[in-house]
């Protein structure tokens, strides 16, 4: 009996050396949750990172999510302004159904959002950057936020919800990455997985390269779209009607950084110098100066204005990308050295697209392509094969059920997107065949009007409404610069019914209507008249 009792002994000892065994560190490390970063930058346009193909810049950092991870060619968003965007990626529920509908309503931080149900699973999370939602950010162990906007150089964060706003020396692009690398080395706790939001301001207007950067493409011209002359024929009001052209709505001062425009007149830009200390104003000027004279003394044409005009906004704007690629390669170089690479879930993508001259436009706002699709690179390495492309139409709606997925959190019924998780590892390519769009803030800066809108793979629909009733459609395939409206001909009215049948569908599937236009619209003007009854009593 006693034999027979060590024998057992031996035997469990046995068994346990081989579950001690079999439980190694990389087996042990496979079933912790993975750690999320999420960089969203502001209004960086698809068509400027060089994975996309469209050969006007090099992101060779971010290239390397899509080269080691996937790249979305037709990712989108639900509405396309700043606030908005960001209110929808956090909640997975469009912008009628969270309330921030436009930059003007307040974003109501008390409701359910991804990062606070991975706090409550056991990820530490942070928030490191732009914002641009009022309040103090809830959901995070840690946040460091731009007020408002923020500032290119020598910006203020609020860190914690304090109540105070701190100012920065240096240039907000690096601050942020700084920040980020800070609390990824030091300040987070290395026994929980981590959510990371790495949200950048660039390359938002006004745009402020770097100053390594103020003199990057001095030696380069840029041809601009094939349709930056848009005579708006074959399209509807709206696009006629819109305040965002290079070159006739975009300003000597703040857009062009003149200090003194061609016809001799102050622009106020100095005023923006101000927060500039000496060493950046010293450099800015350098580099500034000569070029705005030499423009100045040419006799130009207004074509080869509208053409210089193009090529001054390009070269900013790319500049300021240019720092952003160089954050991406920080990060995705600390996590190599730090062995967090393999467990760790990366993506890059940004609150929408952005005009780059076509249409003649700068700026977002519309359904059009440009400004409805955003650029989306993830890549994890455990699940995602490197060089893999997306084709299907996802949205910024499924960031939190995505990442509440990975993450193995119940994904609340109230979010309306859904994981794509399955999607990008490969292992369906079963996915919706229609995106719903809305667009309230009108009117407004750059006058774009309200609409709603469905899109296809191939089709899109789009109603602008309010003080017009008009309807648009047009066929991707055929017209994928959006040139054509063919809402009214003949040879697609097949079409034009299936489309508006998906556009009732969806609207009734997420819980919009006519009534709840008519509501945003009512909050909307109200506030714009109370603000215009303040401005009064204050003169």
């Amino acid at each position: 009996m006693h034999r027979n009792y060590q024998i057992r002994i031996v035997f469990l000892l046995a068994i346990c050396s081989v579950l001690i065994i079999s439980c190694s560190p990389q087996q042990e490390e496979t079933r912790q949750p993975p750690n999320i970063i999420y960089i969203m930058s502001d209004d960086h346009a698809y068509q400027a990172i060089s994975a996309y193909g469209y050969g006007l810049n090099e992101t060779p950092n971010i290239d390397r999510l899509a080269n080691e991870g996937a790249i979305f060619t037709r990712a989108c968003v639900t509405n396309s302004i700043c606030a908005p965007s960001r209110a929808v990626m956090l909640t997975g529920k469009h912008s009628f159904v969270n309330g921030k509908v436009d930059n003007v309503q307040p974003f109501n931080w008390d409701q359910p959002n991804f990062p606070k149900l991975l706090q409550a699973a056991g990820y530490q999370t942070a928030m490191i950057g732009k914002i641009h939602l009022d309040g103090s950010p809830q959901g995070f162990d840690y946040s460091m936020v731009l007020r408002g906007q923020g500032n290119y150089y020598n910006p203020e964060f609020m860190v914690n919800g304090s109540g105070k706003w701190e100012r920065i020396e240096g240039y907000c692009t690096d601050i942020i990455t700084d920040s980020l690398l800070n609390w990824l080395q030091y300040k987070r706790d290395p026994d929980k997985p981590f959510c990371a939001l790495y949200h950048q301001k660039a390359p938002h207007r006004n745009w402020k390269p770097a100053q390594e950067y103020l003199a990057l493409y001095d030696d380069k011209t840029f041809d601009p779209p094939s349709n930056y002359f848009d005579d708006y024929k074959n399209r509807g009001t709206a696009a006629k009607e819109q305040e965002m052209k290079v070159d006739g709505h975009a300003q000597w001062g703040q857009d062009f950084k003149m200090i003194v425009d061609p016809n001799g007149d102050s622009t106020g830009f100095m005023n923006q110098l101000k927060r500039f200390n000496q060493e950046q104003m010293d450099d800015w000027l350098a580099a500034y100066t000569p070029k705005n004279e030499a423009m100045k003394a040419q006799k130009l044409s207004e074509k080869e204005v509208a053409l210089w005009k193009f090529n001054r906004y390009i070269k900013d704007y790319l500049r300021c990308i240019q720092s952003v690629d160089d954050g991406v390669g920080e990060l995705l170089d600390y996590l190599d050295e730090s062995g967090l690479a393999e467990n760790t879930i990366v993506v890059y993508t940004s609150d929408q697209g952005f005009y780059l001259g076509e249409h003649g436009w700068f700026d977002k706002r519309f359904m059009y392509e440009e400004s409805f699709k955003t650029p989306l690179l993830v890549r994890y390495p455990k699940e995602i094969k490197p060089n893999t492309k997306v084709t299907k139409l996802v949205q910024n709606l499924d960031f939190a059920p995505t990442f509440l997925d990975y993450a193995g959190v119940g994904i609340p019924e109230e979010m309306q997107g859904e994981s794509f998780r399955k999607l990008v590892s490969g292992e369906t390519d079963e996915w919706r065949d229609a995106v719903y769009y809305t667009y309230y803030e009108y009117p407004s800066v750059h006058m774009v009007k309200r609409h709603y809108g469905v899109a296809t793979e191939r089709y899109k629909l789009m109603h602008f409404y309010y003080d017009i009733d008009e309807w648009e459609m047009y066929d991707l395939e055929k017209d994928p610069t959006e040139m054509h409206n063919i809402y009214d001909d003949p040879a697609y009215a097949d079409v034009q019914k299936m489309m508006h049948e998906k556009l009732t569908e969806l609207r009734k599937y997420y819980g919009d209507s006519e009534e709840m236009d008519q509501k945003y619209l009512k909050e909307y003007l109200d506030v714009m008249e109370q603000r215009r009854q303040a401005r009064e009593a204050r003169q």
